[in-house]
């Protein structure tokens, strides 16, 4: 039987016991909840009551107060006089940082499972139970769940590795599920008590920044065996506004960097020395993927001196990946964006960097080749090789469309264009763009506009730091198709594929020739009465390009910048009297849209930015 079959059929086993009879079946009071806390009295008993109101499942709640100024550690005392099932711990010396604390609470643990719960955060309710059905039905030494991110004031939630928790599932050995290595947190499993302490498995000690990212390596060194369950089972409140931001979220300094990649570096060395190559090399290709692209898309709001200690310590840290760790998915944006990096002693091409690492991956022009045609970086690194997206399929391009989007008394228009990739566009066919406007606090929320033909036009010229410039282009004269309202199909003459002026393409529909770029451009109008609609928000603005073999690809849009874009305009509106409409770019460079409906939304918004000048 195969690793896949073999995971398959234990899964059908789990998943027929958990839905089956044992569904209903008691579970023993066998877990225990760690909490631990510092300075957080204004949530650490909601934590800790989110882990009580999870039922008699839960055997004891070990609260680790890591020598707290605030009270917090009376506020503690004071609930455990009440319920017997909570520990406190009092720590005489802050330890910095959070492994400490739960080492400290792992250690009081009587229970044959264990869980850590941070002080700002919740469990929500079935979350252990979930858990532990889960763990024992296939007699798993790990079971792990879905975490959502849930940002607050907004409430709005983000799920964290979805699609390793789509489905109940059962892992027989942690290199069966290479993905399970992007799953660094912690909070979100159930863990047997004695696996961890059979294998001597605790959290980096004092101030060590992304302990959890060595934990988890630990635990996959120890090749468990691993229950997954597609229920939510831990919910990660992020409260940008917080006077003291969490570790993971402080990033302003260089050390935060710093310490994300001694973290993985450890994460790789700990399952390199335990024989797991393979989950070794995730964790480098996890690093390119997730962290490289998430800090990447931040440099350009640094300051130079963060910039140039950040690219040493990148280039310092890349310069150990080998031949094979470049050599896996080489088109893949973060690996790209590693190889520019690595290239250059000196931070360059910061703002195409952002874009690339972007989500879906935007590659902006100027689209360079070497002297023997093969594309490249820019003329200035050469050796940053683009051949490999050649062999990418279309739906997976680093597609680069330009939007710019001008608000006006007669109507809001978004126009639109779609560049060359090196042939690879004009030979997939573009035939159509889908727009969305999807709102920022509720991604459920979502402002379907129309589908919109894609037509040829001239080649984009560009800036000297190789900002595509769209010119405004008449629709009457340049031949770009106008919207037709929302829901309808493009007419059959706008679906036409054109390469740049001169081009002579082929009938198969041949890539343009060096030195042309062909581009595509559409235009349709917004449906700012439906945005306003829903009240003040923020919109993010999505695309479908739709190629002439029935493929796709998901694009966000590049926001161009210049005289009379992304500028605050107030808008009539015959429903509500006014609309104040704002584009903007966002920190991944991508277009998005703020609205505020109403005389009373525009005063909100000049007394919050009045609110800001003065404080």
């Amino acid at each position: 039987m195969s690793a896949e079959s073999e995971t398959e059929s234990e899964t059908r086993k789990v998943t027929r016991s958990v839905s089956g009879t044992d569904a209903g079946k008691q579970l023993a009071p066998e877990v225990a909840v760690v909490v631990i806390g510092f300075d957080d009295a204004a949530h650490v008993t909601d934590a800790v009551r989110s882990a009580l109101a999870q039922g008699p499942v839960v055997r004891e709640v070990v609260a680790v107060d890591d020598c707290s100024k605030d009270g917090s550690a009376g506020l503690l005392e004071r609930l455990a006089a009440t319920e017997p099932r909570l520990k406190v711990i009092r720590r005489r010396v802050n330890s910095g940082g959070c492994g400490t604390p739960r080492n400290t609470g792992l250690g009081a643990v009587t229970s044959p499972y264990v869980m850590f719960l941070d002080s700002d955060d919740i469990l929500p309710t079935g979350a252990v139970e979930a858990l532990l059905r889960a763990a024992e039905g296939a007699h798993a030494e790990v079971a792990g769940g879905l975490c959502v991110r849930r940002e607050l004031p907004s409430g709005r939630e983000i799920p964290w590795q979805e699609r390793l928790y789509a489905l109940h599932a059962v892992v027989p050995h942690p290199a069966r599920r290479p993905r399970l290595v992007h799953d660094t947190l912690c909070v979100n499993k159930l863990y047997r008590t004695d696996f961890l302490r059979a294998h001597g498995i605790r959290f980096p000690e004092g101030r060590f920044p992304y302990e959890d990212v060595v934990f988890t390596a630990r635990v996959l060194a120890a090749a468990p065996r691993i229950a997954l369950v597609p229920d939510r089972v831990y919910v990660w409140h992020v409260r940008r506004s917080a006077g003291r931001l969490s570790i993971s979220l402080d990033r302003v300094g260089v050390e935060n960097w710093r310490a994300r990649t001694e973290a993985c570096r450890q994460a790789y060395e700990v399952l390199l020395g335990a024989g797991q190559k393979e989950l070794a090399r995730s964790v480098r290709a996890k690093f390119l993927d997730h962290d490289l692209r998430m800090y990447v898309r931040e440099l350009v709001l640094r300051d130079a001196v963060y910039r140039r200690a950040w690219w040493e310590l990148t280039r310092a840290h890349l310069a150990e990946y080998d031949a094979d760790d470049w050599a896996r998915n080489p088109a893949a944006p973060g690996r790209l964006a590693g190889r520019v990096v690595l290239a250059s002693p000196e931070p360059c091409d910061l703002p195409r960097l952002r874009e690339l690492a972007a989500r879906p991956a935007r590659l902006c022009p100027p689209y360079a080749r070497a002297a023997d045609g093969t594309p490249v970086w820019s003329q200035r690194l050469p050796q940053v090789s683009l051949e490999p997206l050649r062999a990418r399929p279309v739906r997976a391009l680093p597609l680069a469309v330009d939007g710019e989007l001008r608000p006006g008394a007669r109507g809001t228009r978004l126009r639109l264009r779609l560049h060359e990739l090196y042939g690879r566009v004009a030979q997939a066919g573009p035939e159509a763009v889908e727009v969305e406007w999807r709102h920022r606090d509720d991604g459920d929320v979502v402002v379907r506009g129309a589908s919109v033909a894609l037509a040829p036009c001239a080649g984009a010229h560009h800036d000297a730091s190789g900002t595509a410039l769209a010119p405004r282009t008449q629709p009457e004269a340049s031949g770009t198709a106008l919207a037709p309202r929302a829901g309808a199909q493009p007419e059959a003459s706008g679906a036409a594929l054109a390469p740049c002026a001169g081009a002579r393409p082929e009938a198969s529909g041949a890539a343009a020739p060096d030195g042309c770029e062909a581009t595509w451009s559409a235009e349709t109008a917004v449906d700012l009465a439906a945005l306003a609609a829903l009240g003040a928000g923020t919109w993010d603005l999505r695309l479908r390009v739709r190629f002439r073999d029935g493929a796709s690809r998901d694009v966000t849009v590049h926001a161009l910048k210049g005289a009379g874009l992304l500028r605050r305009t107030v808008v009539p509106s015959g429903r509500q009297g006014v609309v104040l409409v704002q584009p903007y770019c966002t920190h991944s460079g991508a277009l998005a849209l703020r609205v505020a409906p109403g005389v009373r939304g525009v005063l909100s918004v000049v007394r919050r930015r009045l609110r800001r000048l003065l404080h």
